[in-house]
């Protein structure tokens, strides 16, 4: 880690303090209604997995395959083999992960929710990735919002559930996102994400510059006064011992289900060691990296693997949680930034859409688990590559935005339309 990353998200460690104090957030955030009694009850801890570039919504829904394969463009079985065709007994998409998708929801450990659509995104004839990123990530169509934890994190300080003393309330392990966006937020570096990777290095290291940084400390304890300073010096000590012990943490033993050596993987076992052995930690975001994009405009059968190494991970994370006993406690969640259409190119890959299947996992103790929700039916433009997937006109649908009112509404906002512009929570989660 180069000097400038360690200076930046060393500020986490004390810095803060040097700066005024900071009003509370003016704007939707002044009339959030917060209950500090549903969070106590809740405990939340979410880790959001976005998938970048857009995926198919064919893993979790292929039911409607029999009606699209002859209105495609391309050959369904000339490029994907017949064999690897096949749909499971609640519609998943058999060699896209849907056996482990089964095995997930036969133990109530996954909701699959295959109508989350946008209608205000269809009129608008809107499938920009960088669009439809920047809403999903801040839960507003104001692309200029801030992100959904950034607005959390807010929130959760002015009703005094952060402050000064909280370990690494947030982490991002895909860099730079759109959750944090501080859009016409203040700067407050107590909320801001730290960026870790797979494997846990520390930002807060001192280590391999040992002469340098002990001169540091004493020179701090010296030059300053009592306060701020010497305190930001101190919380540094105490905040690389923190990251060594999660690093020391064992590997779970999960039998079965133990975690697969690529990168995706490793970074979701690192997750939830973290949300284990922290409970200050509220959300960690993270991508897929290591299994690839989702963008798959052209010879899309690697959506296959790529999904199988998803949903394998997630199995893991799953059976992880368990161990540790935070299934009621811990959600995973994950979406990207729309679906695509059915119609296999003459790339034989798929154009982007507008609906795409929602997985969320966990969290038992605030979600109900009605397992697969939704139906939905082939819209023909009578264009070629305009065939879609739509939410049947009797099913249940949500806009994406709906994510977000979901998140706020467990972290105890009990008005979370207000930010995510009406929206309103994903319904069968809550009874």
């Amino acid at each position: 880690m180069n000097r400038r990353s360690f200076l930046k998200l060393s500020m986490y460690a004390g810095c803060s303090c040097l700066l005024p104090n900071l009003s509370r957030a003016a704007g939707p955030l002044a009339d959030v209604q917060f209950n500090s009694a549903v969070y106590a009850a809740n405990q939340p801890q979410t880790i959001m997995i976005f998938l970048y570039g857009g995926a198919s919504e064919l893993a979790g829904n292929f039911t409607n395959y029999d009606q699209f394969k002859n209105l495609s463009q391309s050959s369904y079985s000339n490029h994907f083999g017949s064999g690897n065709l096949q749909a499971t007994d609640n519609g998943f998409w058999t060699t896209a992960g849907g056996t482990i998708m089964e095995e997930l929801l036969a133990v109530d450990d996954l909701n699959v929710f295959r109508t989350c659509f946008s209608e205000v995104r269809w009129q608008n004839d809107n499938r920009s990735h960088g669009s439809c990123v920047a809403q999903n990530q801040r839960g507003s169509f104001n692309e200029d919002a801030a992100g959904i934890f950034a607005n959390l994190a807010r929130i959760l300080k002015d009703n005094s559930i952060i402050d000064a003393t909280t370990k690494m309330p947030f982490l991002t392990m895909e860099g730079d996102s759109g959750f944090y966006a501080r859009g016409t937020l203040p700067r407050d570096t107590t909320l801001e994400p730290i960026s870790i990777n797979e494997n846990l290095d520390n930002p807060f290291h001192r280590g391999s510059e040992p002469d340098y940084t002990d001169e540091m400390d004493t020179l701090a304890q010296l030059v300053n006064p009592e306060g701020k300073i010497k305190d930001a010096f101190e919380k540094r000590k105490e905040m690389e011992t923190f990251i060594n012990e999660i690093d020391a943490l064992p590997d779970p033993d999960l039998g079965g289900h133990n975690y697969e050596d690529n990168s995706f993987a490793r970074k979701l076992k690192t997750a939830v060691k973290v949300l284990n052995y922290n409970s200050d930690t509220q959300a960690i975001s993270l991508a897929t990296s290591g299994l690839g994009g989702w963008d798959d405009h052209n010879d899309a059968e690697n959506y296959m693997s790529r999904m199988e190494q998803l949903f394998r991970a997630l199995q893991s994370a799953m059976a992880h949680i368990r161990l540790v006993d935070k299934r009621g406690k811990i959600n995973i969640m994950v979406m990207g930034d729309f679906g695509r259409g059915v119609n296999l190119n003459s790339a034989n890959g798929w154009d982007h859409g507008n609906l795409q299947t929602l997985y969320v996992l966990g969290g038992t103790d605030y979600f109900n688990t009605p397992g697969v929700v939704g139906e939905t039916v082939v819209k023909d433009t009578g264009s070629v590559n305009r065939l879609y997937l739509r939410p049947d006109p009797s099913s249940y649908w949500f806009e994406p935005l709906s994510v977000a009112a979901t998140i706020y509404s467990i972290y105890g906002i009990t008005n979370p339309g207000i930010l995510t512009d009406g929206s309103p929570v994903i319904s069968p989660l809550f009874g």
